[in-house]
């Protein structure tokens, strides 16, 4: 899969990602948009990515720089979970263990597809400290290995002002559940 976005693609993108900048400076203190620019113009594949989060609906928007990596970095900051990204299962291992009914796929091969990583609960907790988001939805974040292995997976969503986590099992799914990503470039 070519994973480039044509000069005109690539141009439209980052109008749209200057104008989301601009429009939630509270979310990127401090950071400056022609840096940010600046670096996607020389990350095809990152410019890519944030394309396929912005086609799936989640709306990405720079909330923060890690000074270790000099890296800034994307979360989806859609006010609902990613339309194009719900009525999934968790992994590759719980959409095999549908029988019937099965969802079209799961959180983690999108994200995977997508070049993203899904948000953990620490991240997702950092989004909701920028703004309010999922109080109609829910989104799943990264599980803890012992949980996944008991056939478990988490989500989170913000309901009464404030955070929760959840579990359900893996393989469920629901229309109103997707999942928010974060990618650094």
């Amino acid at each position: 899969m070519k994973k480039k976005l044509s000069t005109s693609q690539s141009r439209e993108l980052l109008d749209i990602l200057k104008v989301r900048f601009e429009e939630n400076v509270k979310r990127h203190k401090g950071i400056e948009w022609a840096n940010v620019q600046a670096r996607l113009e020389t990350n095809t594949e990152a410019l890519w990515s944030l394309n396929e989060m912005e086609i799936t609906e989640g709306e990405p928007d720079v909330v923060g720089y890690d000074k270790k990596t000099r890296e800034y970095i994307f979360y989806d900051c859609s006010p609902e979970s990613p339309k194009g990204r719900r009525s999934i299962c968790y992994d590759h291992e719980a959409l095999e263990a549908r029988k019937e009914h099965k969802p079209k796929d799961s959180a983690i091969n999108m994200a995977a597809d997508m070049g993203i990583e899904i948000l953990t609960e620490e991240q997702y907790r950092e989004l909701q400290q920028l703004g309010v988001f999922d109080i109609k939805t829910s989104s799943w974040v990264a599980t803890p290995a012992n949980i996944r292995k008991l056939g478990g997976a988490l989500f989170c969503d913000r309901r009464y002002d404030a955070v929760f986590l959840y579990h359900n099992g893996a393989e469920s799914y629901y229309a109103a559940r997707g999942f928010r990503g974060m990618l650094k470039v």
